[in-house]
Parts: C-alpha cells; sequence; structure tokens
C-alpha cells in the first residue's frame, strides 16, 4: 500500500479485496486491521510524495514551467502559482477527494507538497480519504465471498472489472472536471 500511495503505480484493487475475501473465507485475518495497516501503507506512501515535493519538487517544477518545453505545453510560471493558490484554497478537499480517484490517489500528494499544505491536515485528510478507499475494497472483498465461491473468484473478477473501470474513470473525469471549473471561475 506505500508502494501505491508513492508514485509508483500499484493498484490497491491487487491487495485490500484479496486479503479482505481471504479474512471472510479462512477467519485468518481480521478485516478492520486490513482496512488499518492498508491506511496506515497510504500514509506512508503520500507523505513519501510529500516530502519529495515539498523539498525537491518546486525547482523541477518552476523549471520546467520556464523552459520552451513547458511554453509549448502551455504552462508558465504565473499558471504554475495561480495552481498553487487554487490547491491552497481547496487543498483539503482535493486531498480527499483525490485519495478516492484512481490514477490521481498515487499523485495527489505531490500538489499538497508543492502548495506546502500543512502536514498534519494533509495527513488527517489523507488518512481518511484512504480510509474510505480501503474500507470500499475490503467491502467488495468481503461481499465477494459471500456471493462467490472460491473456486470461481477469478472468473467473477475478469467478469465485472471493465464495468468498475469505467466507474471509476467516470468518477475520475468528474473530478476532474470539477477542479477545472472550480479553476476557471
Amino acid at each position: 500500500m506505500a508502494i501505491e500511495s508513492s508514485f509508483i503505480p500499484f493498484p490497491s484493487e491487487v491487495v485490500v479485496p484479496p486479503a479482505a475475501y481471504q479474512a471472510a473465507a479462512t477467519g485468518e485475518m481480521n478485516v478492520f486491521l486490513i482496512v488499518l495497516f492498508a491506511t496506515i501503507g497510504a500514509c506512508i506512501g503520500a507523505i513519501i510524495n510529500y516530502v519529495l515535493a515539498l523539498y525537491l519538487g518546486r525547482p523541477i517544477v518552476y523549471a520546467f514551467a520556464n523552459s520552451r518545453i513547458g511554453h509549448v505545453c502551455l504552462i508558465d510560471e504565473h499558471k504554475v502559482q495561480v495552481a498553487e493558490q487554487f490547491f491552497d484554497r481547496h487543498g483539503v478537499l482535493s486531498t480527499l477527494v483525490g485519495r478516492l480517484v484512481p490514477a490521481v490517489r498515487q499523485l495527489i500528494s505531490i500538489p499538497a507538497g508543492l502548495a506546502r499544505m500543512n502536514f498534519w491536515k494533509f495527513l488527517t485528510f489523507t488518512a481518511i480519504g484512504a480510509a474510505v478507499w480501503n474500507s470500499i475494497l475490503a467491502a467488495i472483498g468481503w461481499y465477494l465471498h459471500s456471493i462467490v465461491p472460491k473456486e470461481q473468484l477469478m472468473e467473477r473478477v475478469m467478469e465485472y472489472s471493465g464495468e468498475l473501470k469505467w466507474v471509476f474513470l467516470a468518477l475520475g473525469a468528474f473530478v476532474v472536471l470539477y477542479l477545472i471549473h472550480q479553476a476557471r471561475k
């Protein structure tokens, strides 16, 4: 989970639901401890990204914004400053909601570090978002055990993975569009 929340893309979906499924199937693990330790791991990875962005990110981001490549990508120093100010105003919401969106949750800690978001506030909302996400994943794993025998599990996972992917992509698109709308306002 620490790897998943750092800048290395590793899906938490392959860790928490199978662990919760196994907890329900065998009783050898406690689903609440699965959620707790998954959340702690997610916070560790998020802290790594936050600290890297806090101490190393700003010079790199501003160097890129002032480069020719940055200008070709329509990024300049002023836009970076405006983005940081936006994150300062809406950072808590961005951090909390971002933890629930696949592909965003791995990177949401970077703008928090760049914006120098209060560490304890960052950690609190990261932990809340990660706990919600891990609880959802654990509930899916637990529920799967009640409807799918162990022998048919992989067949069912493959059957519904496409629908889940589209739901999470739609949720991610909604969040991005909302943030863009708020930035334009």
